[in-house]
């Protein structure tokens, strides 16, 4: 059994809601899971293996996920490590343009990253807008019908394809079993 960290940045709840559910598949397939805020982590000694996730935003993961990475890229860049997204929102997979909207949201720091701690995979996930969530200055912007049109309310995580993913990441972290001879 490999104990994992899923570490997460979310300011609405809706990468945490990602983050406990790969939590609970892992746990599920039989690997010890700890679901914990960023900011609630101080010891990454005792963790083999690490699931990351923040929200994104104007293409950017959140500050404190991006700085969490950075502060313990060391340790990081040793153990398995995997990153998550959240950000887009909707049902449509395409854009006006035809182009991937899941590709296309993957953060600016994933290429960053990718080089310095080697993940062994990445993933971006729809999130889910609660307007009863959102801050003053939020709730202004979101009154302009072209900002409402590109951020739909509602729940558009595909918990089906998140448990599918945290289901590889088990199988990833599974013992291979010995072979008689």
């Amino acid at each position: 059994m490999m104990s994992v960290l899923i570490a997460y940045a979310s300011k609405h709840g809706s990468t945490e809601g990602i983050a406990e559910r790969i939590g609970e598949t892992l746990t599920a397939a039989g690997q010890e899971a700890v679901v914990r805020s960023v900011k609630a982590v101080d010891d990454l000694s005792g963790y083999d293996a690490f699931v990351i996730g923040s929200a994104a935003y104007i293409g950017s993961w959140l500050k404190e996920a991006t700085e969490f990475v950075r502060r313990n890229q060391a340790i990081l860049a040793s153990k398995p490590v995997w990153l998550f997204s959240s950000g887009p929102v909707g049902t449509s997979t395409k854009d006006a343009q035809g182009r991937d909207v899941v590709a296309a949201a993957e953060p600016k720091e994933f290429v960053e990253f990718k080089e310095a701690i080697k993940p062994r995979g990445t993933r971006v996930f729809f999130g889910a807008v609660d307007p009863s969530a959102l801050g003053f200055s939020e709730r202004i912007v979101r009154r302009m019908p072209a900002v409402r049109a590109l951020l739909p309310e509602g729940d558009f995580r595909d918990w089906k394809a998140i448990e599918a993913w945290a289901q590889s990441i088990a199988q990833e972290l599974a013992p291979v079993p010995a072979t008689g001879g």
